[in-house]
């Protein structure tokens, strides 16, 4: 169980708020080994014919679901990618993860069974979850969203808490993707033109250091319907009304 807080910032913040954060931070181990700090997440977003998964997030029902394929940086048929499942129960997030290969997962998708690739998927019971909804609510890619992250693990916390912040900069998106195309970029929109995104993840409490250099920046926690062009089906709203 997680609690998420996203933030909207200027750009022109970007310096001032990394350095005031840093010191209570540690980089991610695997943004460590990139070359810049940070790396690019890739999210093909699924929803229903009627976009049931959309309309529960702009009408704000307390319990709602997001279906996603996760891929990172330049992937290819190797690459580990994640089925997840999140779930948000009003303040709570529970997420359900399965992890496999980038062409094991293409092979699911076109009717291979589980059982065939038992050895190379993890979470196997949640993979299941995922292809369950995908196929139960005839469920289709209708966004692929793309930014860099530059992550940051909490300091001194204990591994109970497991705090996280993040900047996602530049993002960006591509409607109606195929499967086969999680880490292609074709017909891509920017959203939000100067500005990026900090976001603050905890499964047991906030430290207290965050809360004056939220107040130094005039940074405020937004709301689903203020960010609503983070969205990941807004950019695909927009694609269809031009």
């Amino acid at each position: 169980m997680r609690f998420e807080f996203k933030y909207l910032v200027p750009i022109e913040q970007y310096t001032a708020l990394r350095c005031a954060v840093l010191p209570f931070l540690r980089p991610d181990s695997f943004a460590a080994r990139q070359p810049d700090g940070r790396y690019t997440v890739r999210s093909l977003y699924f929803d229903t014919p009627g976009f049931e998964m959309y309309h529960t997030k702009v009408e704000g029902i307390a319990h709602r679901m997001k279906v996603r394929l996760r891929g990172y940086n330049q992937g290819g048929v190797e690459s580990s990618v994640f089925m997840e499942i999140k779930r948000k129960y009003e303040g709570p997030i529970l997420k359900n993860r399965s992890q496999a290969p980038y062409g094991v997962v293409l092979q699911l998708f076109q009717g291979k069974p589980i059982e065939q690739f038992a050895d190379q998927i993890r979470n196997p019971d949640n993979a299941r979850r995922f292809f369950y909804q995908i196929l139960s609510r005839n469920m289709r890619p209708v966004a692929n969203i793309i930014y860099e992250r530059e992550p940051f693990a909490g300091g001194n916390l204990g591994p109970e808490n497991d705090f996280r912040l993040t900047f996602d900069l530049h993002l960006r998106s591509v409607a109606y993707p195929r499967v086969e195309e999680l880490f292609e970029e074709k017909d891509v929109r920017f959203a939000f033109p100067g500005f990026f995104i900090m976001e603050v993840k905890f499964n047991r409490f906030c430290p207290a250091w965050i809360k004056p250099i939220l107040e130094e920046f005039q940074l405020r926690k937004r709301t689903r319907f203020e960010i609503r062009g983070c969205d990941q089906f807004q950019p695909l709203y927009q694609h269809r009304a031009s």
